[in-house]
C-alpha cells in the first residue's frame, strides 16, 4: 500500500467469534462511542445501525430541527458472520464518488477473539480532502488509528 493509505488496529474480546461479530454489528448503537468526533449526529442523540447483509448500510438516524435525518457512513461489501466484515467508508465531508474501506477481521485466540480493523484507501484521496483536517498524510493516519483504537477499547470494554 501507499504510505499513509491504511491504518490497521486490534483488540481482543473475552468472546468466541460469532458473539463477537454479533455485538459488533448488531449491538453497534451500544458500544461505538458517541459525540461529534465519533457520529455525524454530533451532540444529538442517534441511532447507529448496521444493515445485516452484503449491500446493506451503516448508518445513523436521528431527529434535528429539519426532521428526522439518516447518514450513511457506509456500504457492506462482504458479510461472513463470525468471520469477516468489509464496507466502503464514508465520510460526511466526501464528496459523490468518494470512498475508503473497513474491513474488521474476527480471529479465534486462546482468550477469545482477535478483531483487527484495517481502514485504508486513503491515498485516493487529494492531501488537502476536508477529512484530513489540514493534517499531513503521517499525522493524519495516526490520529485515525487512535480514534479506531478509542472505538475497539469501547468495543471491549462493552459488557452487553
Amino acid at each position: 500500500m501507499i504510505q499513509g493509505d491504511s491504518v490497521r488496529v486490534s483488540v481482543t474480546v473475552s468472546l468466541e467469534p460469532a458473539a463477537a461479530f454479533a455485538i459488533f454489528t448488531g449491538e453497534t448503537d451500544l458500544w461505538w462511542r458517541r459525540g461529534p468526533k465519533f457520529r455525524p449526529s454530533g451532540r444529538t442523540a442517534g441511532v447507529l445501525s448496521f444493515e445485516p447483509a452484503t449491500g446493506g448500510r451503516l448508518f445513523e438516524s436521528f431527529d434535528s430541527e429539519a426532521g428526522r435525518q439518516v447518514v450513511v457512513m457506509g456500504t457492506i461489501t462482504v458479510w461472513e458472520p463470525g468471520r469477516q466484515l468489509s464496507f466502503e467508508w464514508r465520510g460526511v465531508n466526501f464528496a459523490p464518488g468518494e470512498s475508503t474501506l473497513v474491513d474488521v477481521r474476527f480471529e479465534p485466540v486462546h482468550s477469545g477473539t482477535r478483531v483487527t480493523v484495517t481502514h485504508s484507501g486513503w491515498a485516493a484521496l487529494r492531501a488537502d480532502h476536508p477529512v484530513r483536517h489540514g493534517q499531513p498524510a503521517a499525522a493524519f493516519i495516526r490520529n485515525l488509528g487512535l480514534w479506531w483504537g478509542e472505538l475497539l477499547t469501547s468495543l471491549r470494554e462493552y459488557k452487553g
